[in-house]
């Protein structure tokens, strides 16, 4: 029986980003110094299959540093962690690798030296993620004032309007955080924002890749996370540009084929700590239920990379 045609649009840019290979870099050199096991605050990157992966080489994930022994090895995840967790590493003398993502700490940065000059920040970030709470640990409690709307502009409570900075979580929807800094510079003119956008390269590199096939799709994948914050926007953009079936799975084995029966055209992408061997895996599922042609949508060029920390390049 002949299968029937579909044709595949693969986005490009797409999974990992520069921050994330730098992370999963950082843990598997650890390993390779010091042995197992390396423990790991919260998961280096949010992804199962790289997680698993890192496990199963000898890696220790864990969500608190009191869960760490004081005699191993602890990386710090890519999403960054606030100040007290490197000075409490400190306080008990254990040595330590921060993998936080070099563009997270440029806004870390950002954040103290605003402080520094007497304005209060307010931050654009999903409440509760591992990067808004890192960011946030870098100043003390009440020095950043989290939003993540554009209502929540309006009941913002500051302690003085002549003085304020912004910054944002680096993988934010560009389109929404547009509309809520739009908000935040008609309330308080005066606010100072970053000198570069703070969204990182790597999202909006993949959100724009995903606005390109939108229009000449009939449904979009984008592999990913569940917990995965520039996954799950990816989604929401694709809705948002016109596609009006979008799903987030982790593998292939995740795919509702259901759900695609009839359609003729699929887009696919993948979050940034997202590997490319599940980008394969999904496209092999779809040419076994399929007679597949695929189209590649490459909107941007990506040569970013990050040198791992000094301690992994010098010998044990």
């Amino acid at each position: 029986m002949p299968k029937d045609r579909l044709v595949l649009y693969l986005a490009a840019p797409r999974g990992f980003c520069a921050g994330v290979d730098r992370a999963v870099k950082i843990v598997e050199m650890a390993l390779q110094k010091w042995g197992a096991p390396v423990y790991v605050r919260h998961e280096i990157v949010h992804n199962k299959f790289v997680v698993d992966g890192l496990r199963d080489l000898g890696a220790v994930f864990v969500e608190s540093l009191s869960d760490c022994p004081s005699d191993r090895p602890v990386v710090f995840s890519a999403h960054g962690v606030p100040k007290a967790v490197p000075t409490e590493a400190e306080r008990r003398e254990m040595v330590y690798v921060d993998a936080t993502c070099p563009l997270v700490s440029k806004v870390h940065i950002e954040a103290e030296r605003h402080s520094a000059d007497g304005l209060q920040m307010i931050m654009i970030g999903h409440a509760g993620h591992p990067e808004t709470v890192g960011t946030m640990g870098q100043l003390p409690p009440g020095e950043v004032l989290l939003i993540e709307r554009v209502s929540d502009v309006a009941t913002l409570k500051v302690r003085d309007p002549q003085k304020l900075a912004f910054i944002t979580q680096t993988t934010l929807s560009v389109d929404d955080t547009t509309d809520i800094v739009s908000a935040l510079r008609a309330r308080f003119p005066r606010i100072v924002g970053p000198h570069k956008e703070d969204i990182c390269y790597a999202t909006t590199n993949r959100q724009a890749a995903v606005k390109a096939i939108a229009r000449n799709i009939d449904a979009l994948l984008v592999i990913g996370a569940p917990n995965s914050s520039n996954s799950k926007r990816l989604v929401e953009v694709g809705k948002a540009a016109g596609c009006k079936y979008a799903q987030l799975v982790q593998r292939a084995a995740d795919i509702d084929w259901r759900a695609l029966k009839g359609i003729r055209s699929v887009g696919i992408t993948a979050g940034a700590s997202a590997p490319e061997i599940l980008i394969d895996e999904v496209l092999d599922a779809f040419a076994r239920n399929y007679d597949v042609t695929v189209e590649n949508v490459e909107t941007a060029l990506e040569n970013v990379e990050f040198k791992v920390p000094r301690i992994l390049r010098e010998p044990a």
